[in-house]
Formats: structure tokens, C-alpha cells, sequence
């Protein structure tokens, strides 16, 4: 089993910064791929951003692309994920998941993932 824990959200001005992070525990030398998803009320879950193990591959969503950054720090079996959100708009406002694979390769489907974090809310104010 693989836990994992997403923290750093929070309310934020439109144009400004945040940095969510993403903690995994458990059976972690089992993750591949680690991604980031969300979901805004009324509306169903989306990619984001995902990563593989040795950040070779990473893809984004067309909506974020220029914006965010995610980035992986695997030393120490860490296994810590990390989603760098720039120039933040109201539409980026949501429920950001973070999610581990233990599939090898990049997923942008969410049906790529085993596992899944609770969650942390987002909100960008006009």
C-alpha cells in the first residue's frame, strides 16, 4: 500500500503563486509515475501534470503548460512530489489530487493511477 498526503493549498490572489506538495509512505519503492489532478465543483476530475520516476517524462495539461512545474525528489526513498503553479487564474481554482502509478510510463487518464491523496483545495480569487 502506498499513502500519500497533498499539503500547501490554499487562497490566493489571480496572478500569484503556490506550491502544493505531495508526501508518499508505504510500499514507495513501488511507485512509478506520480501525478496531479483536479477538480473544480459541477465539473469531473482532470489531468494536470504527471512525472515518471527519474522525471524523464513529464506531460502537462494545455491549460497549465508554461504555468506549472511539477517536479519529484526521490533521494532517501522521500518520494515527494511537487506541483510549482505560477500565474495563477480563477479557473485554476479546485481540488488538486495527487496520485501514484505502479505501471511504468506517464499517464494522463486518471485510470493510469492506484493510488490517491484526499486532496487539497485551491482557490484563486478574481
Amino acid at each position: 500500500q502506498v499513502q500519500l498526503v497533498e499539503s500547501g493549498g490554499g487562497l490566493v490572489q489571480a496572478g500569484g503563486s503556490l506550491r502544493l506538495s505531495c508526501a508518499a509512505s508505504g510500499r514507495t519503492f513501488s511507485t512509478k509515475a506520480m501525478g496531479w489532478f483536479r477538480q473544480a465543483p459541477g465539473k469531473e476530475r482532470e489531468f494536470v501534470a504527471t512525472t515518471s520516476r527519474t522525471e524523464g517524462s513529464i506531460s502537462y495539461a494545455d491549460s497549465v503548460k508554461g504555468r506549472f512545474t511539477i517536479s519529484r525528489d526521490n533521494a532517501n526513498d522521500k518520494n515527494t512530489v511537487y506541483l510549482q503553479m505560477n500565474s495563477l487564474k480563477p479557473e485554476d481554482t479546485a481540488v488538486y489530487f495527487c496520485a501514484a502509478s505502479l505501471v511504468s510510463g506517464i499517464f494522463r487518464s486518471q485510470y493510469g493511477y492506484s493510488y490517491w491523496g484526499q486532496g487539497t483545495q485551491v482557490t484563486v480569487s478574481s
